[in-house]
């Protein structure tokens, strides 16, 4: 998880068709995330957490980017597919829906909308989630799991034991999660890589807080070694139920982002990256 291509939506809501108020890109060389964003009257940010890639990326000469429609391409939309639910201001998040488009079409402002369901602002939204776009409800749960937006590197290292029983609680694969534990930082807390990702389980801030706030029962301290392995353990379990269980693609996506491995398949570099983890997971099985 340690690469910029590891991000929130590229695990969460990309889909390998795009919605309808969106278009596809394929990036030519010399092109920038600012630059494309700039083109279809996005902003990095917000082009960068469509494509779960962390703002400063760079881009890979013929890879394709999912570029929403800019405001619009969120929950603007009201009849056919959207994701009105009955009664109760409830909308339910298509893919490519932003935070803003939802608020505008709900006569929300961005900060009510986020206030109401207990998210950031800038957070990106999870399709299939229902969010509460009228009274002061909901939200409570994530609002207080998210308080710690970022993994903060600490002087610690955990062992394979700690990891693999950490994983086994979590019903993940403990030679696995030893294996990605050995790949991203050989069970050290202290570790910041040039992507941002922190700690043990090489964690990037903004995936920190979907981990949190999404799939965490309780709040997870952000300075603990053992709750980052218990978070890269969760998003593990996330990644494979996500691929089938498929091991190659829950180690891919992990590294390169569930969206890009289903919309691009694997890298080069991300093959080299599952080989290593599923040799070492090899490894801690027959120890």
């Amino acid at each position: 998880m340690r690469r910029v291509r590891m991000g929130l939506l590229a695990a969460v809501a990309t889909v390998c068709v795009l919605p309808a108020q969106a278009l596809g890109h394929t990036v030519t060389g010399g092109e920038t995330l600012s630059s494309v964003a700039a083109a279809n009257g996005l902003t990095t940010d917000e082009l960068a957490a469509a494509n779960g890639l962390s703002p400063d990326a760079l881009l890979v000469e013929g890879e394709s980017l999912y570029v929403p429609y800019p405001s619009e391409s969120g929950g603007g939309s009201s009849g056919g597919g959207g994701g009105e639910t009955g009664g109760g201001g409830g909308y339910v998040v298509q893919p490519g829906d932003t935070l803003s488009g939802i608020a505008a079409s709900t006569g929300l402002s961005i900060d009510e909308l986020a206030h109401i369901n207990g998210l950031y602002v800038d957070a990106p939204l999870v399709a299939g989630t229902t969010l509460t776009t009228s009274g002061t409800g909901g939200g409570s749960t994530q609002a207080a799991a998210s308080t710690g937006a970022a993994p903060i590197p600490t002087n610690e290292t955990v062992s394979p034991g700690e990891v693999g029983d950490i994983a086994a609680s979590e019903n993940v694969s403990p030679s696995l999660a030893d294996a990605v534990a050995t790949q991203e930082s050989g069970f050290d807390n202290s570790l910041t890589s040039s992507a941002d990702a922190r700690g043990v389980m090489q964690i990037l801030p903004s995936t920190w807080d979907f981990i949190n706030g999404s799939l965490a029962s309780e709040p997870l301290d952000p300075a603990s070694a053992r709750d980052n392995v218990r978070a890269g353990a969760m998003y593990l379990g996330y990644l494979a139920d996500n691929t089938g269980n498929d091991p190659v693609s829950t180690v891919a996506s992990y590294y390169q982002g569930l969206g890009s491995v289903q919309n691009d398949g694997l890298l080069p570099e991300t093959q080299q990256y599952v080989d290593s983890v599923l040799s070492l997971r090899d490894r801690y099985r027959g120890g």
